[in-house]
């Protein structure tokens, strides 16, 4: 379905990013570009041990080779950093230990940064490094969640006691009285692996102490400037208001650069030392080690039924990777995805219960979906294993559960408040598109003649809660910060318009997008708004971007922002035109009289006239530009169905995908080319993860798959084409009616996909395959089907 403009707007409009010609013709500026004068590079020493103690780190050696400025070991730069944020304190008794940007006393995990050398170029910088002595005493690694729970296990952090960070539960209804009711009652457990961020640009930091002005300026290729700077100065101890951070050219992030790193205070430290600019951009086999890992959670799900297939419960026991320390949102990353485990569906009672567990491991926090695709693959998975388990269509299985569209607004077991949905529209044009009749006949009549390349069909029903947050919900999860967001519009004299947001775009669009929603709600033309965003300089105020909160946050404050700039050039028009406010009639930019339309003042007019100021209605400021801080008073919930059809060579273990069908609805959709690019992402995200891609660990806790070489991301020719549809259930939480769109491809691919290899080797009696779902873990998981057939008959 194409979306259509409103008439004369430009809300629907498919537009081209504004933003692409400048960024595809090089004319860009990312943070490994930025050059001052007197730049000095950093290049930092990371442990090849994944647990040991520092006896000795000698940075003396280095410093005598050519080009070496300076070297600093941890203990060199103590006294002046503090510990790396944690702003999710999640528990009263979550632990938390330090988490120093340069090792002091141990190293937690294989990259843990020992020892920093500054050069005057970055090769230089990199060759010292190997002149560095340190002394490394080996410590147990510890790598499996469950083992680092037992008693007598080694520990990550040895004065801390534990390895458990934290237990936090969620319950509603009375969870055993339901499974006592129920006819049927399934356990699964599934695997949700690390996975590693390949943004098309690596993580780079350029700093710059107080030269001709006050205050240092970091540059840095991250998604959050704003909250950047407040931590940066914590850390560091620069005073906010003379710390600037800009997020330039961003190329990427996935929520991998939803973070503070030990780089970023690293490089304002030095530079802060030496009184010299420095930079420091990041291999990516280096980005590997260092830049947070996702997912990472052991899943134990357990669904209790009737034989109807009627759902009584869901019980969910979580074990959370934090990997070695605490970062940014780390420990409220799975909590996020704890509300959606119940999906779209009805049941009476609900009980949810995650251990965040400490591993001698690259630290996790949050990636693409953050906690909701991990909730989703669990009951979409289950929703498939009950189906199985009942001999029901898995169809009809949703369909007998899912919330109603005239149930809207629903209160889910989960105990957040769903606005809107239609999955009955969203999913029955899925299924025709799809053609799920026809496969499903196809299936059939190939099973039956045993044929060797298996045809399965996945399904995968989903809904997400973006937009985060309301304020008020943050803190009652103990999150630090508010969800609020703020934009500015600027009228300039000449007619042009300035939109000034707090999100921080890296790859959305929100130039383009910004843009529209100025110009449909001003009337001026889309060509005359420039947006601004990514210094905090220049925006002050903003939370920044993640969650799929831009648009339905950070946009919707844009849309109030220029209702505001309207009403106050209505004050002026209906001056300049000697009319009450009450007889003006604004559209297609401009105000005019109610019966005499030649009387008329665009919006452009008003500007100048405010900025003349020689005739404005006593006591009027002489601007009409306006400010809008958006707090949401509920999440959004986009959702929608997607379905996959695979075949699985059984004598190989080979999947190809065979046809993709999805079917978002994302509420009001701004720019319909925007939404189609952000779904196509999201979906080669999901079955990257069903397939391909794996963070794998030795036992010694080296990182074995730690280059392109050995860590799998699919490219074009890996991926199906996708055939994309949408159905528009506006949101009633915002005034545009948007969801937001950024996760929800990754959500729901992965359990669509996974379920179809599954539901094509069923018949030979297998009923999971380990994600990624490799030809060999295929194979293996056949002939382990077929051994247990074997013995079960001997």
């Amino acid at each position: 379905m194409t979306t259509q403009p409103l008439a004369g707007g430009e809300l629907g409009r498919s537009r081209v990013r504004k933003e692409d010609a400048r960024l595809v013709t090089g004319r860009t500026r990312w943070t490994d570009n930025i050059t001052v004068p007197g730049l000095l590079y950093l290049a930092l020493l990371r442990s090849p041990m994944a647990h040991a103690r520092l006896d000795r780190v000698n940075v003396a050696p280095a410093l005598e080779r050519p080009g070496v400025i300076a070297a600093f070991s941890g203990r060199d730069l103590a006294d002046e950093l503090g510990s790396l944020p944690c702003v999710w304190p999640l528990t009263e008794d979550i632990v938390m230990p330090d988490h120093p940007p340069l090792a002091v006393d141990e190293v937690r995990y294989a990259g843990d940064p020992v020892a920093v050398v500054v050069a005057r170029d970055r090769y230089a910088a990199a060759d010292a490094l190997e002149a560095v002595e340190v002394d490394y005493e080996p410590l147990p690694p510890v790598l499996d969640m469950e083992a680092a729970l037992a008693e007598g296990a080694p520990l990550v952090h040895s004065g801390k006691g534990t390895n458990r960070c934290y237990t936090w539960p969620l319950a509603t209804g009375d969870y055993d009285e339901a499974r006592a009711r129920a006819d049927v009652v399934l356990r699964r457990r599934y695997h949700q692996q690390r996975l590693i961020p390949n943004a098309m640009e690596p993580r780079a930091v350029v700093a710059t102490p107080p030269t001709g002005s006050d205050e240092f300026t970091l540059y840095s290729s991250t998604q959050v400037p704003h909250i950047a700077r407040v931590t940066l100065s914590m850390t560091t101890g620069i005073p906010e208001h003379r710390l600037r951070v800009v997020a330039p050219d961003v190329g990427g992030g996935f929520g991998s650069k939803l973070q503070v790193y030990g780089e970023e205070a690293l490089a304002l430290a030095v530079a802060r030392r030496l009184d010299r600019p420095v930079k420091w951009t990041e291999s990516r086999s280096e980005g590997y080690l260092a830049t947070h890992h996702g997912r990472g959670q052991i899943q134990d799900v357990e669904i209790a039924a009737t034989r109807d297939g009627t759902l009584l419960g869901l019980k969910v026991d979580l074990l959370a990777d934090m990997g070695a320390y605490l970062m940014l949102i780390a420990p409220g990353t799975p909590i996020l995805g704890s509300f959606m485990y119940p999906g779209i569906y009805k049941m009476d009672a609900y009980s949810f219960t995650c251990t965040g567990v400490f591993t001698t491991m690259t630290p996790v926090d949050a990636y693409r979906g953050a906690g909701r695709p991990e909730a989703t693959f669990a009951i979409e998975r289950t929703m498939d294993e009950l189906a199985a388990e009942l001999g029901a269509d898995p169809v009809e299985l949703r369909r007998h559960n899912w919330i109603r569209h005239e149930e809207f607004p629903y209160t889910t077991a989960g105990g957040l408040t769903y606005d809107t949905g239609n999955y009955e529209v969203a999913t029955s044009r899925a299924l025709a598109l799809f053609g799920y009749d026809d496969l499903r006949a196809e299936q059939r009549q190939r099973n039956a003649m045993g044929d060797s390349v298996r045809l399965g069909i996945g399904v995968s029903t989903y809904t997400e809660m973006c937009g985060l947050a309301p304020s008020r919900v943050l803190r009652d999860l103990r999150y630090a910060a508010g969800g609020w967001e703020a934009a500015a519009i600027r009228m300039l004299p000449t007619g042009k318009v300035q939109v000034v947001t707090g999100t921080s775009p890296h790859g959305q669009g929100h130039v383009t997008s910004w843009s529209q929603i100025a110009a449909d709600v001003l009337g001026v033309p889309f060509e005359d708004v420039d947006v601004v965003h990514g210094d905090t300089k220049v925006t002050p105020q903003g939370m920044d971007t993640y969650g799929s909160r831009s648009l339905v946050v950070g946009g919707v404050a844009v849309h109030h922002a220029a209702l505001k700039v309207v009403e106050k050039a209505r004050k002026v028009a209906a001056h300049l035109l000697e009319a009450s406010e009450a007889d003006l009639e604004f559209s297609g930019g401009a105000f005019s009289v109610k019966g005499s339309p030649e009387a008329r003042k665009t919006i452009q007019e008003v500007a100048f006239e405010a900025f003349s100021s020689h005739d404005l209605p006593d006591g009027m400021e002489p601007t009409i530009n306006a400010e809008h801080l958006m707090d949401p008073d509920n999440f959004s919930f986009p959702h929608g169905t997607h379905l996959c059809a695979v075949e699985v060579d059984t004598e190989t273990g080979h999947i190809r995908i065979r046809s993709y069908v999805c079917v978002d609805d994302v509420g009001r959709v701004i720019n319909p080319m925007i939404v189609e690019g952000q779904v196509h992402g999201g979906v080669a995200q999901g079955i990257a993860q069903a397939l391909y891609e794996e963070a794998v660990y030795d036992a010694d806790g080296n990182l074995v798959s730690g280059t392109m070489a050995d860590y799998l991301v699919p490219s074009a020719p890996d991926l199906p084409d996708f055939v994309t549809d949408r159905t528009e259930t506006p949101a009633t939480s915002n005034a545009l009616g948007v969801k937001g769109v950024g996760e929800a491809g990754t959500i729901a691919s992965t359990p669509a996909v996974v379920n179809a290899v599954v539901d094509a080797l069923r018949p030979l009696g297998v009923h999971d395959v380990r994600m990624p779902c490799t030809p060999e873990r295929i194979w293996q998981a056949i002939r382990q089907a077929e051994e247990a057939v074997e013995e079960g008959e001997q």
